[in-house]
């Protein structure tokens, strides 16, 4: 099971990070320190509490850190008045001054999180180009709905095909990924859910025809924001090179799921892109896709990535032929692709509610 998100401080004033690391340790509390906004931004999101340095206030404004709830500037002696400008910029509920402030900081820290992650996450990577992540992201997405799960379908692969042409959703009216990209973060989850195209209860945020180059950083933390209070269920479709905004959502997901084909050279990528979502996810597993053109066992991709096997998949040939003709796959709950997603979905949820 994946590690409570704990506190995050930014600061690199290091005699303020002496104090607040003093704090912590008295509530019996463990915190995530991240030197500058920079380092901070991929766990920013979904940290249930964030404590800024004064010295780093100014550069957490540049950075353009998404706004959200729960964060607390903290000083020590004197601070400046550009610091308590800057604090209402960047959305800080309080400015503290230490140690005056000693005592209410430490309950802050020691106080139980507020529940604001209802949403399970599941993040889909393709070990090679071509493996079949974005087949195994929309049975997952399709399936969780068919169990009556709220879900969000996130297309973050800008050189994929595009979930919503997996889905036979191109012409379908609603928002993309271009116009979330001067969002800074400044989202109503609500209204973001309710412009992207959706069928019943999935909903699809995906990139339209036009170039772009990348997800901004913001914009993932502003939809996984708006996913994690109005969905039940997130699944990401991230690119095998992760840039900042594949590495928010990544963090933010509650299981990675590794897809590669039963391929020795397929194995050999595949290793590199395990290391590379391993730092940022705490239980990544590996999903191998046949056929096997030289007859090389599930079991023994999963022994040379050192990875758990989550599920394997066998050819379908008739969810290549409803994808050519708009059908989504596992979309009538039949065959293989359906038997594994509803696994996986049961697996995610059940994880959830026992955590």
């Amino acid at each position: 099971m994946p590690a409570p998100r704990r506190p995050l401080v930014v600061t690199a004033d290091p005699d303020l990070l002496d104090d607040l690391l003093r704090l912590a340790a008295a509530g019996g509390t463990e915190v995530d320190v991240a030197p500058d906004p920079a380092a901070a931004r991929a766990r920013y999101p979904g940290a249930p509490l964030v404590l800024i340095g004064a010295d780093q206030v100014v550069a957490s404004l540049r950075a353009r850190l998404p706004r959200r709830r729960r964060v607390i500037v903290v000083g020590r002696a004197e601070i400046a008045d550009d610091v308590w400008k800057v604090s209402d910029l960047i959305g800080a509920e309080h400015l503290v001054i230490l140690p005056a402030a000693e005592s209410w900081v430490a309950e802050q820290l020691a106080g139980r999180p507020e529940a604001t992650v209802t949403a399970r996450t599941v993040a889909v990577i393709g070990g090679r180009g071509g493996a079949g992540a974005s087949i195994l992201a929309a049975g997952l997405a399709t399936t969780a709905v068919r169990a009556g799960h709220r879900t969000l379908l996130l297309d973050a692969d800008p050189l994929g095909a595009g979930l919503d042409l997996a889905l036979g959703w191109e012409k379908l009216d609603g928002l993309r990924w271009r116009a979330l990209a001067g969002a800074d973060g400044r989202v109503d989850p609500p209204e973001l859910l309710g412009a992207l195209p959706r069928r019943g209860d999935l909903v699809l945020l995906s990139f339209d025809r036009e170039e772009l180059p990348g997800i901004p950083a913001e914009a993932m933390a502003a939809a996984m924001d708006a996913a994690r209070r109005g969905r039940d269920v997130i699944v990401a479709d991230l690119p095998r090179r992760l840039d900042d905004a594949a590495v928010i959502a990544l963090q933010s997901a509650d299981r990675a799921l590794l897809v590669v084909p039963a391929e020795l050279r397929a194995t050999a990528s595949a290793r590199r892109t395990a290391a590379a979502v391993a730092p940022h996810c705490e239980d990544v597993a590996l999903v191998v896709r046949g056929p096997a053109p030289g007859r090389l066992r599930a079991r023994d991709v999963a022994r040379a990535l050192k990875l758990p096997l989550a599920g394997t998949l066998r050819p379908e040939r008739a969810i290549c032929q409803a994808l050519e003709h708009g059908t989504a796959p596992a979309a009538d709950g039949k065959g293989p692709l359906a038997e594994l997603c509803q696994r996986l979905i049961g697996e995610l949820v059940r994880t959830g509610a026992a955590a």
